[in-house]
This record gives C-alpha cells, sequence and structure tokens, in this order.
C-alpha cells in the first residue's frame, strides 16, 4: 500500500508531498512552505508503525503524547504512527506529522505534535476503493492521507477500523488483522539510474525522482536543459547527447556530484565560464563536447582540474585552452576534424594515454620566420606584470583591476622559464605527439604524429641561443 500525505492550507491539493511504500520514502517536489523542510529537495522519510494499546498510566500532570516505545509492536489493532522524523523512536522534529487513533484520550495538535483520529476526520474518499484507493481527510493537521496501490478488500477493512477509531470505538473492537513485515521483493527501492531514448517517453508532468544518480535523455528534441534535472543533487552521471541544446545554464555547476556530463551532438556554441568556476571543478571527471559548433573555449576552462577524460572532436576550435597544462589529470583527448593550425605552447606539459587529433588543418612551422612582439624598451607594464609572475608575487581582484589579473593569467613563458606579457617573439615548431601521450592517433592520412605548438621568447637574447641550437641539429 502506497500513503500520499497532501497539505491543504499550506500546498497546492494536486500535488504529493510524501509518498511511502512499505516504509519506504519518496519526496520529489520542494516545498517551501513545510516547516522545516525548506526549499531544497530533502529526502524526507515516512515510517509506517503500529501498536497494542495496553493500558498506560500517564504521571500526573503530564501533557505529552504517549511515547511508541510504551506500547508493543505485535498488530494493525491500535495505533497508527505516519511520521516524516527520522526514527520512529525520537521526538517528532518540526515539521513531522503524526496520526495515531488513540481513542482514550484527545492530544493536543501543535506544530511537530500528534494529531488523534477520534473526530479528528473530515472525510471519507471511498469512491475508488475497489481499486485499492482512498482518501481520508483529517482536519488538525489540514492533510489528505491518500492510499492507492491497495489490495481493495484489505483497504475496505483498513478505512472500516479508521471509522470506528473516529467514531471511539474501544481499542480492542477494531476489525483489523494482524500486521506481517514487507519482503524484501516487495520493498521498492529508491530508483537510482533513468534512460529515455525518445521524446515520446520524456516525462513532462511527473517530476524526476529525487534519488537518481544516473540520467540519460538522449534523442528528446531538448531545446534547453530542464531545470528539474538541476534539482537532482545526487546525480552523477548525466548524458543530454543527441538533442538541441544551444547553451548550458550556470547552475548546472551547482551539481556537486556530477562527475560526466555527455552534451554529444548538439547545438553550443560556447561553454560557460561560469561552469569552469563551480563545483565541477572538485567532481567532474568526463566531459563530451563532440559534434557542437565551439569555436573556442574560455579561460577559464582549465580550472576543471579534475577532468581525465575531455572529448572535442567534430567543433569549429581554432585553438585550445591556453593553459591546458595545468589538467593534470587529463588521460584522454580527442580534438579530431576541427579547425587548429597549432598547438598551445603548455601542450606539452600534459601526460596522456591516448590522444587523437585527426583531421585538423595544422600549418608547417617555420623557425625562421618569428612573429615579432618585442617592444624595446619594455613598457612599465610588462617590466611589473613579469616580476609579478617571475617573483611569484601574490594578487588578485582585491588587489589589482580585474582586467589585469586577467592578462596575468595569461602571460606567456619564454624558453629559458621568465614569464612574458605582451612583449616576445613568437615561433612554431614541430612536436613529436608521443611526447606526451603513449598512445597517438595519427594526424593526417600521411602517417604522421607530428604537430605545430607555439614556443614564445622574452628577449632577442633567448630567441638567439634557440635559433643556434636549431641551425646545427639541421645543418
Amino acid at each position: 500500500m502506497v500513503l500520499d500525505l497532501w497539505h491543504r492550507a499550506t500546498c497546492p491539493s494536486e500535488q504529493p508531498r510524501f509518498t511511502t511504500k512499505a516504509g519506504q520514502h519518496i519526496c520529489p517536489v520542494p516545498c517551501s512552505s513545510h516547516p522545516g523542510l525548506g526549499s531544497s529537495l530533502l529526502p524526507a522519510r515516512a515510517v509506517h508503525r503500529t501498536w497494542c494499546q495496553p493500558p498506560v498510566t500517564e504521571p500526573r500532570g503530564h501533557e505529552g503524547p504517549v511515547h511508541p516505545q510504551a506500547c508493543s509492536p505485535v498488530s494493525l489493532h491500535t495505533r497508527c504512527l505516519l511520521s516524516s522524523s527520522m526514527s520512529p523512536h525520537t521526538h517528532p522534529p518540526s515539521g513531522s506529522l503524526l496520526v495515531s487513533s488513540h481513542p482514550s484520550r484527545r492530544v493536543e495538535r501543535g506544530r511537530g505534535e500528534p494529531s488523534g483520529v477520534q473526530e479528528n476526520i473530515e472525510r471519507f474518499f471511498t469512491r475508488f476503493v475497489e481499486e485499492g484507493k482512498a482518501t481520508v481527510r483529517l482536519r488538525e493537521p489540514a492533510v489528505d492521507v491518500c492510499l492507492s496501490k491497495a489490495n481493495a478488500s484489505n483497504l475496505k477493512n483498513f478505512l472500516s477500523a479508521v471509522r470506528l477509531a473516529h467514531q471511539g470505538t474501544d481499542i480492542g473492537a477494531l476489525p483489523l488483522s494482524t500486521l506481517v513485515p514487507a519482503k524484501n521483493s516487495e520493498v521498492e527501492k529508491p530508483k537510482t539510474k533513468m534512460i529515455i531514448t525518445s521524446r515520446r517517453d520524456y516525462p513532462l508532468t511527473k517530476n524526476f525522482p529525487y534519488s537518481l544518480e544516473h540520467l540519460q535523455a538522449s534523442y528528446c528534441k531538448l531545446a534547453r536543459i530542464d531545470m528539474r534535472v538541476l534539482c537532482l543533487k545526487k546525480l552523477r552521471k548525466l548524458d543530454l547527447s543527441h538533442n538541441h541544446i544551444k547553451q548550458l545554464p550556470a547552475t548546472i555547476g551547482d551539481l556537486i556530484c556530477l562527475q560526466e556530463l555527455n552534451l554529444h551532438d548538439n547545438h553550443l556554441e560556447s561553454f560557460s565560464g561560469a561552469l569552469c568556476n563551480s563545483t565541477l571543478q572538485k567532481s567532474l571527471q568526463f566531459l563530451d563536447l563532440s559534434q557542437n559548433k565551439i569555436k573556442a573555449l574560455p579561460i577559464q576552462f582549465c580550472q576543471l582540474r579534475e577532468l581525465v577524460n575531455l572529448k572535442l572532436d567534430d567543433n569549429e576550435l581554432i585553438r585550445l585552452p591556453f593553459k591546458i597544462g595545468q589538467l593534470g589529470h587529463l588521460r584522454f583527448l580527442s580534438a579530431a576534424r576541427n579547425k587548429l593550425p597549432f598547438l598551445p605552447s603548455d601542450f606539452r606539459k600534459l601526460c596522456l594515454e591516448n590522444l587523437d587529433l585527426f583531421g585538423n588543418p595544422f600549418e608547417q612551422p617555420n623557425p625562421l620566420v618569428p612573429n615579432i612582439q618585442l617592444k624595446i624598451p619594455l613598457t612599465l607594464l610588462e617590466c611589473a606584470a613579469r616580476a609579478t609572475i617571475n617573483y611569484r608575487i601574490p594578487y588578485g581582484c582585491h588587489l589589482l583591476p580585474s582586467h589585469l589579473c586577467e592578462d596575468l593569467e595569461v602571460a606567456k613563458t619564454c624558453q629559458c622559464g621568465s614569464a612574458c606579457l605582451s612583449s616576445f617573439i613568437q615561433i612554431t615548431v614541430t612536436m613529436n605527439l608521443h611526447h606526451v601521450a603513449h598512445t597517438v592517433v595519427l594526424v593526417d592520412n600521411m602517417g604522421g604524429t607530428e604537430a605545430p605548438i607555439i614556443c614564445y621568447f622574452c628577449s632577442l637574447d633567448c630567441y638567439s641561443q634557440f635559433l643556434d641550437r636549431y641551425l646545427q641539429s639541421n645543418g
């Protein structure tokens, strides 16, 4: 049997708040009007227990309800405890609901206090009792106890007993059968995985189970990410491949447990820097952005330092992240069939197991034709920037304007190890990709495994030294 508790006074009557099956619980919808639950999706636990009612002598002046531990748990003869608290053996916290058939006395009804059944039932709804469904409307608290998926005969007996308890019938006269513990096979476990592969199967009116850890919603023609998905705080794997999503909301970064994000074959044109600064920095390990329309990734992308597997195939990328070498955990990188002319200088810091850069229009490197951006003498800004980085002087937006901080984040590194900001010499040289990856997919149809990579020099002296070594090795 499933019990649904609906708040009539504070919540829309058509929206279930708690659902229990064989003592298990589901709380699919956030409800800010519930005291103690707040607006977030919290796992509310509903406990269904029964006790017989032995004679209990209360101390004089005792004002509270009789504690369930004072009764022995044998059958459904007497008292029904229905609670959103964490345990039936503790005093119910704020926001919990207790319903008990206690004809011997009328308990006080306050926030978090038990409510007696006797003279507290406003109405019974039994039109669909033959289908195993019924609703009992209480006066205080203002809730509807909705029963469903019940055996019709057992449900009729239960409703009969509740009516008698409401009328004040003695406990021993209630016609209830012995409570039989539920079998493990009858207990519905929280759902952790859901796979949807067509728009027809996509839930439009029902919420996703809050317990989901793996959600796949592919081929559903989604134009945006469903905000209900962003409430699944236990989600570890999210697969939204083969849809029409154009933009990612920043709130996707609130999925603190998210480890895998698959956005293959969508219409994305960018990847938000806000996502890179979110909690995904500590959780995201797999990211598939392949077959989209992304031209560049933000500077902050390399803050996702837990990434192990990154797929960027079939986009319109004209460059890889400048500081890609900061992805120290990255082991699998594929960026095939993009528009990459060369690789960033930081690329040589990677340590990969598998690398695929096939089908990119790499330029032919020519170290003898440098791109000279040197400014002599160096500007004050350039000198200050180099000193800040070379001497590792702390900086931040609380000390410097934000645009200067951004410039410092993308400072180049010379072959000598010194930094340079906007005054440098740039060339491209050939790098064998086996220097950074154990397994390399051929770069072109000619069987090559080499690609051009950018090199920077902070001065003419550094470039001259490199040029001497290059000419000697190729002389």
